[in-house]
């Protein structure tokens, strides 16, 4: 192989001055060997959704893995759409007034759904295997963001507030094994958004929009216990852990073009970094195998860091999706992110399949 020495000889043979074919030869050898550095994303499927009328949002995404199947909350056709992931095909369409969270059970072979609409609010669950209704959990105005403890098999899932025209929330608890309400948590909050369970203790974390704060809960005592200020950025909404090293990622819609994660340690309460992404951000996953978060964004992008350490982090790549496509969904098992485009203009509804690289 040529070394630098000898390429530097061989432009001298030519006249001694650096000619433009081989500054060519460089800028090319430059660009080739940039496009060879490994992105975190590649896209690998499109796959076309049922057309409807224009709708500025998409709702969540859900993954059964054994049964190869994928349910998006389309709330523009106001309804949940399973797809074939195999084929890429949609196999199934059934309504929901306005489907946010979707929940796929696979200990029940059931779908957890919470519906804001008005006229059956609240969550729905259905059969998995045919789609018929099995029950509606009634609870207050804006059913919304929900987590499942496979431990207890308690679903949380958040309502109430400034929809509901009070000026607390609730968490309210759902046993999966029965479809009943058996507790709820009272949370000094207009505005809940996402949250997220502790795997290793009995914490619970979830978003204060309207006060931009994290609300700390014990699941264990059914209680609330302090609230965490974010010092740079607001209206969080999006939400993931990183247990081990005891970090708290919490997404925030800062501006309309721009956002931020706030970066919490978990064991003193406090923020110890911001790091920028794109705006409207809707959707945030950690991986702890590669140490690899994700914000899906709706300015059109899916913002990828690599974590370093505990409080250092490195921007991989914005990943292109499409206008208010800010619904997305890792599955690490398999080594694929889902990201839901909505219909506006001209974009037609879709979801993109990237491998995870």
């Amino acid at each position: 192989m040529n070394s630098s020495h000898d390429v530097a000889t061989g432009m001298k043979r030519q006249g001694g001055k650096w000619t433009k074919a081989w500054l060519a030869v460089i800028l090319f050898s430059m660009a080739h060997a940039m496009a060879q550095i490994a992105q975190p994303m590649k896209l690998i499927q499109t796959i076309e959704l049922p057309e409807g009328p224009t709708f500025p949002f998409a709702g969540d995404l859900a993954v059964d893995i054994k049964g190869n199947r994928l349910f998006a909350a389309t709330q523009g056709t106001k309804s949940v759409t399973v797809v074939d992931l195999q084929r890429g095909a949609i196999i199934h369409t059934f309504p929901v007034e306005y489907a946010h969270t979707v929940m796929y059970m696979g200990d029940l072979d059931q779908l957890y759904v919470t519906d804001q609409g008005t006229a059956e609010p609240g969550l729905k669950i259905f059969d998995a295997r045919d789609y018929h209704l099995i029950k509606i959990v009634k609870l207050l105005a804006r059913a919304d963001a929900a987590e499942y403890d496979p431990q207890s098999k308690y679903f949380y899932v958040d309502n109430g507030g400034a929809a509901a025209k009070l000026d607390y929330s609730l968490l309210t608890i759902v046993d999966t094994t029965k479809s009943d309400v058996v507790g709820e948590i009272k949370i000094p909050s207009k505005t809940l958004e996402q949250l997220v369970l502790e795997h290793s203790g009995p914490r619970i974390y979830v978003n204060l929009e309207d006060k931009d704060e994290v609300a700390l809960l014990d699941r264990s005592r059914r209680t609330f216990l302090e609230a965490w200020p974010i010092t740079q950025g607001k209206r969080n909404t999006a939400i993931a852990l990183d247990e081990k090293h005891h970090r708290l990622f919490v997404a925030c819609r800062t501006g309309d073009l721009h956002g931020d994660v706030a970066v919490f340690d978990t064991q003193t309460g406090k923020q110890i970094n911001a790091l920028p992404i794109g705006g409207h951000v809707d959707d945030l996953d950690f991986d702890p195998a590669s140490g690899r978060l994700y914000a899906s964004c709706g300015s059109g992008e899916i913002d990828v860091y690599q974590q370093r350490d505990a409080d250092h982090y490195n921007l991989l790549a914005k990943t292109e999706t499409g206008i208010m496509a800010r619904s997305g969904l890792l599955v690490p098992e398999l080594h694929k992110y889902f990201s839901s485009v909505p219909h506006i203009g001209t974009q037609s509804a879709k979801i993109l399949v990237f491998q995870i690289q």
